[in-house]
């Protein structure tokens, strides 16, 4: 009688011990069967409240509700058995109080059976962040480009151009990695910055749009396959489903219109 071997997750100290080492891999991801085909490359997969973009055709991410990412961090959990599964905190649910993102957080980690949390800001949330962790919630930081703030931002522009700005970002790295945060996102920054924090902290550094230096990078699954229309100056597009999908619809319309779909292969006598 032979026994399977039992495949375990990546935890999150697994991933705060690769500082310096092999690059870390990631990719986004919001459903059961995508996951399942990402599970076998990444080390962690990011449920990103970019889904609100990019499944359900928001503008921004500041609309995205609490119950839209549990319900997405489910399908990712149930489609995985390797990754570490690291879910975003929406807007609006972590900034008022660390008790309110201890509320928050906890729903999160319990309803989707995901290993981490992520929350976007530096300095500022680090009080939220010490909170959570001594609580027994993981949490990634994110900090650079913050999509949650765009508005504040003035929209999704690159950090670091004016190299004044510099020692604010990399108070925001240091304060993030000595609340207690396991690893950090730099996105939207400029490179030299993000090489630059990366040698800085203990924590690891996971680049988008930022620096080969970083511990490890991450990309919208979706944009690196081609899925999206408009493909950001740091995505490198792996794959062109887009145009696959729109033939593959195209000649299955034909099909029907033309009764060349079902043939008898496809019917039940």
């Amino acid at each position: 009688m032979s026994a399977q071997k039992q495949v375990r997750r990546t935890t999150v100290p697994q991933i705060a011990q690769r500082k310096g080492g092999e690059p870390i891999v990631s990719l986004t991801s919001y459903h059961a069967h995508t996951a399942a085909i990402v599970d076998k490359h990444a080390d962690f997969i990011l449920v990103g409240d970019s889904l609100g973009m990019v499944m359900h055709g928001m503008e921004s991410t500041v609309g995205v509700p609490l119950d839209l990412m549990i319900m997405h961090g489910k399908a990712v959990v149930r489609g995985t058995q390797k990754a570490l599964i690291v879910v975003d905190m929406p807007f609006g649910t972590y900034e008022e109080s660390p008790n309110i993102a201890f509320r928050n957080a906890a729903r999160i980690m319990k309803e989707t059976g995901c290993g981490a949390v992520k929350l976007e800001g530096g300095k500022r949330m680090a009080e939220t962040i010490k909170f959570l962790t001594e609580r027994g919630i993981p949490v990634m930081a994110h900090i650079g480009l913050t999509p949650q703030s765009s508005h504040v931002l003035g929209g999704f522009k690159t950090q670091g151009r004016d190299e004044d700005s510099w020692p604010l970002h990399e108070e925001d790295a240091k304060a993030v990695s000595e609340a207690g945060a396991f690893a950090i996102v730099l996105e939207g920054m400029v490179e030299p910055l993000a090489a630059r924090i990366t040698k800085q902290i203990d924590i690891p550094t996971i680049g988008i749009g930022a620096s080969a230096e970083c511990d490890g990078q991450i990309l919208v699954l979706e944009d690196m396959l081609g899925l999206n229309p408009w493909t950001p100056k740091f995505v490198k597009v792996y794959g062109q489903l887009g145009p696959m999908i729109e033939q593959a619809v195209s000649d299955y319309a034909a099909d029907v219109k033309s009764r060349a779909f079902p043939t008898e292969d496809e019917v039940y006598r």
